[in-house]
Order: structure tokens, then sequence, then C-alpha cells
């Protein structure tokens, strides 16, 4: 039997609390259980990312923390992406490039979704599905591939959107 799928808009990333959700962990609590140096910029850019309802690229990162603390500089940002990136702790996406070569950061999560992209508005919308899970056994049964990483992106034009033009 199939679930329904799950979407999510960007009030919702990670942050309900029905049982079959898509959630994010705490970055700060990972961090700590890795013993990472925690210095006070390096942790007011992890909770701007833990706490984002949209996935941000590293200007935006860099143009919230500096509201917050003016002295940050974009190394200092680059370097933390950099550091939660190679602890596999967030995900780098190019969101079907919608705003040219722009990558974009999400907090790893606790299943695979993908991510649908308008190409009108820009609104990302994240999607679960038991389809989904049951595609990878699928591959992972007729190929014997061990997948590791799943990156799905689709690009169209939301709900929203189609209504505005009708």
């Amino acid at each position: 039997m199939l679930t329904r799928a799950l979407v999510a808009t960007e009030s919702q990333l990670g942050r309900s609390n029905t049982g079959n959700e898509i959630t994010r962990p705490s970055l700060m609590k990972e961090l700590s259980a890795r013993h990472v140096r925690m210095t006070t910029q390096r942790r007011l850019l992890v909770n701007i990312i833990q706490d984002s309802p949209r996935h941000l690229d590293a200007a935006m990162l860099l143009k919230l923390a500096k509201k917050q603390d003016p002295d940050i500089d974009r190394a200092t940002v680059y370097r933390t992406l950099a550091l939660l990136k190679n602890r596999g702790l967030i995900d780098e996406l190019d969101l079907m490039h919608i705003e040219g070569e722009k990558h974009y950061y999400e907090a790893k999560t606790n299943r695979d979704h993908c991510h649908m992209a308008c190409f009108r508005c820009g609104a990302i919308m994240e999607y679960a599905s038991s389809s989904f899970e049951k595609l990878k056994q699928e591959m992972v049964k007729q190929s014997g591939f061990q997948i590791r990483v799943v990156r799905l992106e689709v690009g169209g034009v939301c709900k929203q959107c189609q209504k505005g033009t009708s």
C-alpha cells in the first residue's frame, strides 16, 4: 500500500511533527557530538541554516549573518559551509539553476526527497513519497548498486502560478 506523498512548502521544510514528515537533525547537536570547535560566528551561521524556512545560498547566508554580527566575513561563511558539507551534515543543491549558477544549502534530512522548482515564481517545494522509496529499492534490487546519495530535482510551474494564468 502506498502512502500519500508529502509536499513541503518553504514554511514546512523539515519542521512538522506528524511522524511521516521530512525532518532535519539538530546541526548543533551533531557538531557537538563530533567534537567540532564552535566559534561564536560558526554557531551563528549554523543556527541560521538550521532555522531558515528556505534553502539559502552563501550570499544570503552572509547577509542574514551580518544583521547579527557585522564583522562576519565571506571566508567564514564558505569555511563553515565546507566544514558542514565535508562532515555530511548539509547538502549542496543547484535547484535547477533557477537563479543562475547559485548553490543552495540545506541541513541533511531523515529521508530522501525531491526538490520541485517553479520556473515562474522561484518557489522550491520538497516532495517525499513511498513511491520514491520503492523506486530506490527497485534500483538496488535490479542493479546491485549501493545507493548513498540521491538527488532529484524537477522543474515546472507550481499550482499557485498555474492558477494565475488560467
